[in-house]
């Protein structure tokens, strides 16, 4: 293909798998790639997006980091599955519970994604689009945490573009929606998936209930969620 490497990603055709995990810290990514892969090759230093591919269970799987926002995920995944043939993205995560069943640590998987942003303006629809992950990633990730035995919630997702916003209420609002929690990167990234005929999930751990005043550490978001890393890897 062409366009690679590209001014994001410095990674040569065929250094990326057909499936990539994107959690938005690229330190993630590289616990995840030191600690389940196989031989992890580094294929990515461009703006310290750390990006690896390695061998988990006989397969070729890459991890990769998005960035935070719908901006910086919609770079990473549009030319993932554009420019590198890549077929699957699997975002992991970290989400602000708001639903009141919703606890700290909880892993979901975002079968919707509401947003606040504007990103769909581009495609020049004549309506409202509803976001939404790919239901054959989706049965598989319910299944795996099964196997697993992993208690894992599947509902609506907010994808915010704002992470300090003006409106005390607007959590409230979405809550009566019956949206589970909110994060900022998974509506850009099924779009991109929609638009291009390829594949996309949201996997979620709490780590934080803003309702309530509840957060985890920051050291525990970036390597302690290994719950939902080891059901993104079954995937793969």
């Amino acid at each position: 293909m062409q366009n690679t490497p590209t001014p994001h990603n410095g990674a040569k055709q065929g250094e990326i798998a057909q499936t990539v995990l994107m959690p938005g810290d690229p330190l993630r990514a590289k616990f995840i790639a030191e600690t389940y892969l196989e031989n992890p090759k580094c294929f990515n230093t461009v703006r310290n997006m750390l990006g690896y591919t390695g061998i988990y269970r006989g397969k070729p799987v890459s991890v990769m980091g998005s960035g935070m926002g719908m901006p910086s995920i919609g770079i990473y995944s549009y030319e993932l599955f554009h420019f590198y043939g890549v077929e699957n993205i699997i975002r992991i995560g970290t989400a602000g519970g708001i639903a009141d069943q919703v606890q700290l640590r909880d892993l979901i998987a975002g079968i919707g994604a509401c947003t606040d942003s504007n990103y769909a303006a581009q495609y020049r629809l004549p309506g409202a689009f509803a976001p939404t992950a790919s239901f054959a990633l989706l049965e598989k990730a319910v299944s795996a945490a099964g196997r697993k035995g992993v208690p894992i919630r599947v509902g609506n997702v907010l994808s915010s573009d704002l992470f300090y916003g003006d409106d005390e209420e607007s959590l409230l609002k979405w809550k009566r929606m019956g949206v589970l929690a909110v994060e900022m990167e998974a509506a850009a990234l099924y779009m991109n998936a929609a638009r291009c005929g390829k594949n996309a999930l949201c996997l979620l751990t709490v780590s934080d209930c803003p309702l309530r005043g509840e957060s985890l550490p920051a050291q525990e978001r970036q390597t302690g969620f290994t719950r939902m890393m080891e059901v993104a890897l079954e995937l793969a």
